[in-house]
């Protein structure tokens, strides 16, 4: 696996953890932590003793926005041509369940990473918001669109435009995150759903994102139609086979992600 500079890597049974560290600048997203987060991501993608990933910070910040210091000088061409946010979408590409564990800031790109995720917990010190407006600019890596999504638009609106930031217990209520937790509490309980993810039957798993995820691209017909296919693709599984025999027979099943 490569040597990171800005990120921390590190896999336990059955899932994999994603650290960025970035310290001095309270985890800011410039563009080398990014393309490392991403090329993390996608390994952890290919390797089958991985069913699922968590994505955190540190205590004080999970991260606290884009690095503005190389953005502040660029025109509007050479923008376009760095293509930032295209690491976003790789990021959304990935097919395995993702888990942001956030405590501190989740501001401007650090609250867009952690909602690219599937599954957010917080500690209570968490803090969400999308402060762009006052430097001048607007969210660009799905921040008006995640955020619209998830709390509504009167709150996303709210946030956008003021750069008003969200508590946990507020993110919570609005169902941005799914569970806040004291702050020596939140990375251990990404794990533990890490864990439970990891012992679920791979292939299923992969389909149920694919189905949850595609709620949000299309039609409430199209998505039945998405997600009926998926769940005859499973009946070609080895694993929903063992699921339900095991089922018959009272015992645990044993998973091949086949």
């Amino acid at each position: 696996m490569t040597k990171y500079t800005h990120i921390i890597t590190e896999q336990e049974d059955g899932f994999a953890v994603v650290r960025f560290y970035r310290p001095e600048a309270l985890n800011a997203l410039n563009m080398k932590l990014m393309e490392e987060l991403v090329d993390a991501l996608e390994f952890f993608d290919r390797e089958d003793d991985v069913r699922a990933m968590i994505v955190t910070g540190d205590e004080k910040a999970f991260a606290a926005g884009a690095d503005i210091t190389e953005m502040a000088g660029a025109s509007a061409v050479e923008m376009l041509v760095r293509d930032q946010f295209a690491r976003w979408d790789r990021i959304r590409k990935i097919k395995k369940p993702l888990i942001a564990a956030v405590s501190g800031f989740a501001l401007g790109g650090g609250c867009e990473v952690a909602m690219t995720c599937d599954i957010i917990v917080t500690s209570e010190t968490a803090k969400f918001g999308q402060p762009e407006i006052n430097i001048g600019v607007m969210p660009g890596a799905g921040g008006t669109q995640r955020l619209t999504r998830a709390v509504g638009k009167y709150k996303a609106m709210e946030m956008v435009l003021t750069g008003r930031m969200l508590t946990a217990e507020e993110a919570m209520r609005w169902g941005l995150v799914v569970k806040v937790v004291p702050v020596e509490a939140y990375l251990q309980e990404a794990k533990t759903l890490a864990r439970e993810i990891a012992s679920k039957p791979p292939v299923a798993v992969r389909l149920a994102k694919e189905a949850v995820l595609k709620a949000f691209d299309t039609t409430i017909e199209g998505g039945l139609e998405f997600e009926r296919k998926n769940f005859y693709l499973l009946f070609a599984s080895d694993d929903q086979k063992e699921g339900m025999k095991a089922f018959a027979e009272k015992r645990k099943p044993d998973w091949k992600g086949k």
